[in-house]
């Protein structure tokens, strides 16, 4: 009996209204959704609990396995990879397989996918099983990200393919640090393709940056119209609400335009 025991009563009624004198010696759920310290004689499955002195049960949290299917194919093999999962589910004897199947390119953000959702909702004990690594991004740096999520979550992630698992062992931290390295080289050479591809245009004569000018309005199709209404003596107001605008979207157009001259009545 530990010492929490010894200072503690059962938490029971008597025959008599009361509440037991005698130590508790154990937590006992009931069914009102309470649980209460008992002693030996109150532990049973029908004992009758002291007004207020129970707990709220906790409830256990049951640990999930997600199989993630993405395809982007209709030729990919759903079936053979359910399998697979399937067999590694109960090779680890994994909780029940919760499918998850969705038909997207790895190249979108995998926030903006299923598997976004699926990372915001498991928590410290989930499991989720891919067939291989690059259906959670087509990149290193999208795995990579999926990765670092899963370890802060404490969720474990395993893939079919050469038999990979992120489960706290050295060897997923070690394959982690492969990947978090390949990263920065991909960012590198991302940033890297990027600045050739800008000095090769310029190279070519083609003018980098935002071009000048007042650029593209709603407004310019209807150019000789709002300068001729303006010049009957139409008002701003009536222009802008005439062609969908704001009276100072209006006049912002002109002074762009240089058309104060032209549209003064």
């Amino acid at each position: 009996m530990n010492d929490m025991h010894e200072k503690r009563r059962c938490e029971c009624l008597t025959t008599i209204g009361k509440q037991c004198v005698n130590p508790a010696t154990v937590w006992r759920k009931h069914d009102d959704g309470n649980e209460y310290l008992v002693c030996k004689k109150h532990n049973g499955r029908y004992f009758k609990p002291f007004p207020g002195t129970g707990q709220p049960i906790q409830e256990e949290h049951k640990p999930r396995t997600i199989g993630y299917l993405r395809v982007s194919t209709d030729e990919q093999d759903l079936d053979k990879n359910k399998a697979n999962i399937l067999h590694l589910a109960n090779e680890k004897r994994l909780s029940t397989v919760e499918w998850v199947e969705e038909k997207v390119s790895g190249t979108k953000d995998w926030k903006k996918r299923k598997l976004g959702e699926i990372m915001a909702v498991l928590n410290t004990g989930d499991t989720l099983i891919v067939s291989e690594l690059s259906r959670l991004g087509r990149s290193t740096l999208q795995i990579l990200e999926v990765m670092k999520v899963a370890k802060e979550k404490g969720i474990a992630v395993h893939a079919i393919k050469n038999g990979w698992s992120l489960n706290g062992t050295m060897e997923s931290k070690i394959v982690l640090q492969v990947l978090a390295m390949v990263a920065e080289i991909e960012r590198d050479l991302i940033s890297e393709r990027t600045k050739e591809g800008l000095k090769a245009r310029k190279a070519a004569g083609v003018i980098l940056g935002r071009p000048k000018g007042p650029g593209k309005s709603k407004l310019d199709p209807h150019r000789e119209e709002i300068i001729a209404l303006l010049k009957n003596g139409s008002t701003k107001t009536f222009v802008a609400k005439r062609y969908g605008c704001s009276p100072e979207n209006l006049m912002n157009w002109i002074s762009k335009n240089k058309l104060n001259a032209e549209v003064k009545p």
